[in-house]
């Protein structure tokens, strides 16, 4: 990280493992529907048991994204008010996916999570739910060693002189998806390796920021509330993130002037979409590279795994638990 991120006071009072409590809650309920076929059923578990959850914190949480605007979504909207001291307690903006993979989580693949970040009001970007062009690296490397405004292969010949490896040493993720084919098609023109993931790229960016999971950038396009939760983690481990939201028609822009965004070619910067001290933590619905997934033992407990970090500190812990349901 390029400097200390100051502590919060109002964080301090929605304390971490209370975070840690609200994603759990959301990978136990939306695990029940793993490989049912049924990703409208597995959101709505995820959903249900999240804001429950939340409505148990002491706090006045305004939920800046969510699963929707209001007309699409019954529960977690964005704007929608969270918490037990509503206009009493500490003001918090949150950002959530309470399933982050609902086709994985129906079809039983990898890397399905539930995502939460905190941070104090005013510092998530309120991002319209559309589309976002992505790159981020890890920690680690000098800043502006990668520029959206860039081609794939200078974004690729810039982290490989700064890695101090030649390119085709370089791993990229991403999305697996027909809008990426001219991506991938670059890519593989350079020789890099291409770890292609079916949904999740939430988990995708994080995994540059953890050299087991040997990949080194991020590239392509997704939905740009996962681009904020994507920086919030960012910003509590380091590493650099830049977006740019991308509109398909006009409805997509009223949209985003609605939220308060004027330049539509605006490239943001990590500092910009998750700002000064936040929280963010995943549990592992499914197995993944990042978290196991929930498991219900033969003995009748339930264990999960969750990682949940702070900018403020630069910590990142690792919860394993166990739960008598």
């Amino acid at each position: 990280m390029t400097s200390k991120t100051p502590v919060s006071d109002v964080l301090d009072r929605v304390l971490v493992l209370e975070m840690v409590r609200v994603t759990e809650a959301a990978a136990i309920n939306a695990a029940k529907l793993i490989g049912r076929g049924d990703e409208k059923a597995a959101d709505a578990a995820a959903v249900e048991a999240m804001r429950a959850a939340l409505n148990e914190l002491y706090m006045d949480g305004t939920v800046v994204i969510g699963e929707g605007e209001r007309d699409e979504a019954p529960m977690l909207f964005i704007g929608e008010k969270v918490g037990s001291a509503i206009g009493t307690g500490p003001k918090i903006d949150i950002a959530l996916d309470p399933l982050e993979g609902t086709t994985i989580t129906a079809k039983n693949g990898p890397n399905a999570l539930a995502v939460l970040a905190v941070a104090e009001h005013g510092n998530l970007l309120n991002a319209p739910d559309v589309y976002m062009d992505k790159i981020a690296v890890g920690p680690g490397y000098p800043d502006g060693v990668i520029d959206l405004n860039k081609t794939p292969t200078e974004n690729v010949r810039s982290l490989a002189a700064a890695k101090g490896v030649e390119p085709h040493e370089i791993v990229v993720c991403v999305l697996d998806r027909p809008r990426h084919a001219d991506l991938i098609a670059e890519l593989r023109a350079i020789g890099v390796g291409i770890q292609l993931i079916p949904d999740g790229d939430v988990a995708g960016v994080i995994a540059t920021t953890n050299e087991e999971t040997g990949i080194d950038l991020y590239l392509g396009s997704g939905g740009a509330p996962e681009g904020v939760l994507a920086a919030a983690a960012l910003r509590c481990v380091g590493g650099q993130f830049q977006g740019r939201l991308l509109f398909r028609n006009d409805d997509e822009r009223a949209r985003a002037a609605k939220w308060g965004v004027e330049d539509l070619n605006k490239v943001y910067k990590l500092e910009e979409l998750a700002k000064g001290d936040c929280i963010f933590a995943a549990t592992g619905v499914t197995d993944g590279s990042l978290l196991a997934g929930v498991k219900k033992l033969r003995s009748g407990v339930t264990t999960t795994e969750t990682v949940v970090m702070r900018a403020s500190s630069g910590t990142v812990r690792w919860v394993k638990s166990e739960h008598r349901l």
